[in-house]
């Protein structure tokens, strides 16, 4: 690693307040930063995580924040119909964080249920989600949708088939929605993440870690922290990016450059 990770978090008072904002994965790593981010800064955030035990972790150590937790899987519809009826008729942003590895596997490798698992958690709980904040963002006549994806879903070689394949299909559906609800108020776009300090599960010893993890630490300034993502994450929620739209952001220190 070339250098140590210096960042300190600034805080903008007051960004979100009057806002309700949507945060899954929010029991840890960047979806925990991004829900303690915004509620600092004066939003209501529905945490949704499916450790019950993290989110009144949560809370516990926050209780001057506002913040309603949904526990459960939100690749159940029923969870994610409990997420959206938390935020009682008012959903002004949606944060899609949640999401897990795969084990590094080609394709004639990787078994039907890695690929489903994966395929559930890191795309078809954004479409429950997306799909169930929607009518309250077109009523609302606004509205900002941020899906985390990776530098996985940039290229092909950062991960195993199925999580690469889900990541492209993150960011295929934050682009056409994007185009699909540009005119209606509500923007869709993604931050893609390259090495972050997080508890994501990865086989960090497999051939692909020492054939490209390793040469990317010689070049970037040291592994992102989950705050660093959640600054992103925060921007394309908030009223400063009112015009990106369709945008995905590669926050990765510059592994995309490669």
């Amino acid at each position: 690693m070339s250098a140590e990770n210096t960042w300190q978090e600034r805080i903008a008072a007051g960004r979100f307040t009057g806002k309700t904002i949507v945060v899954t994965g929010a029991g840890s790593g960047i979806g925990k930063a991004t829900a303690l981010r915004v509620a600092k800064e004066g939003g209501k955030v529905i945490a949704a995580d499916i450790s019950a035990g993290r989110l009144e972790e949560l809370v516990a150590e926050n209780p001057e924040l506002d913040l309603v937790v949904v526990a459960g899987d939100i690749t159940e519809q029923e969870i994610a119909d409990r997420v959206v009826a938390a935020g009682e008729g008012r959903i002004d942003g949606l944060a899609n964080v949640a999401g897990i590895m795969d084990k590094f596997e080609p394709i004639h490798e990787v078994e039907d249920a890695t690929w489903e698992r994966v395929f559930n958690v890191n795309v078809n709980s954004i479409l429950k989600l997306t799909r169930g904040v929607l009518p309250l963002m077109l009523d609302a006549g606004h509205g900002a949708v941020v899906n985390v994806a990776s530098e996985a879903g940039l290229r092909g070689s950062a991960a195993g088939v199925a999580y690469t394949a889900s990541k492209h299909a993150v960011i295929g559906m934050t682009k056409n929605s994007a185009v699909m609800y540009a005119k209606k108020g509500i923007r869709f776009n993604a931050v893609a993440p390259g090495a972050v300090q997080t508890n994501i599960e990865a086989p960090m010893d497999s051939v692909f870690a020492q054939e490209a993890i390793g040469p990317l630490m010689s070049i970037i300034p040291g592994l992102a922290t989950a705050s660093q993502l959640a600054a992103s994450i925060t921007f394309l929620l908030s009223e400063d990016s009112t015009n990106i739209n369709g945008v995905v952001v590669a926050s990765d220190g510059g592994w995309s450059a490669i």
